[in-house]
């Protein structure tokens, strides 16, 4: 049995996240806006994962977490990829993320001998937060982005990494913690 899985830590939603993701719900059809309890900050996406390598991909999480204790994150800032003329994905950024990156470039070298193909782009911290599923009537849309490309949604503690399954519904995709990781001090 297979599930498509990704490497996640979670961003709480705030107030301000919630209502700049009104904004950009309001502001184009052609957005399909992540549910605000859902947003997370990827660190790997898997795609299909076989149920029976949980364990070793678990087991690669918990090394590429050695060391890293818990942060606080500034989740700050808005924009696009791959620009906005050409949106595709709507993000919001992640100031004081480096340890995650550390995590992340573990997991791209670890998880490549277990059949995960390493990403091709380097790694950004950001927070997807609405995918582009149409060309049109996006002005709105770079609007709301420039007005906010500079604007705080809150600061978080990341004190976890997680396995995460995503199941795709009519009403977007859903996920659930499969495993989690906890950040220690040391």
């Amino acid at each position: 049995m297979t599930f498509r899985g990704f490497i996640a830590a979670d961003i709480p939603p705030t107030p301000d996240l919630g209502s700049f993701a009104a904004d950009l719900r309001a502001a184009s059809a052609a957005l399909k806006v992540v549910a605000i309890h859902q947003v997370h900050l990827t660190l790997k996406f898997l795609g299909d994962i076989e149920e029976g390598l949980v364990p070793d991909v678990v087991g690669v999480i918990r090394e590429a977490c050695t060391g890293i204790a818990p942060m606080a994150v500034r989740v700050r800032g808005t924009g696009a990829f791959p620009s906005l003329s050409r949106m595709n994905v709507v993000w919001v950024g992640v100031d004081g993320a480096e340890p995650l990156g550390r995590i992340a470039a573990a997991l791209e070298a670890a998880l490549e001998p277990l059949g995960f193909p390493p990403e091709r782009r380097p790694w950004k911290a950001h927070v997807t937060l609405a995918r582009v599923k149409g060309r049109q009537d996006l002005d709105r849309v770079r609007r709301l982005l420039e007005s906010h490309a500079m604007d705080e949604f809150g600061v978080h503690r990341i004190d976890s990494v997680h396995l995460k399954k995503s199941v795709l519904t009519p009403q977007g995709a859903q996920y659930s913690i499969v495993e989690s990781v906890r950040l220690v001090s040391e």
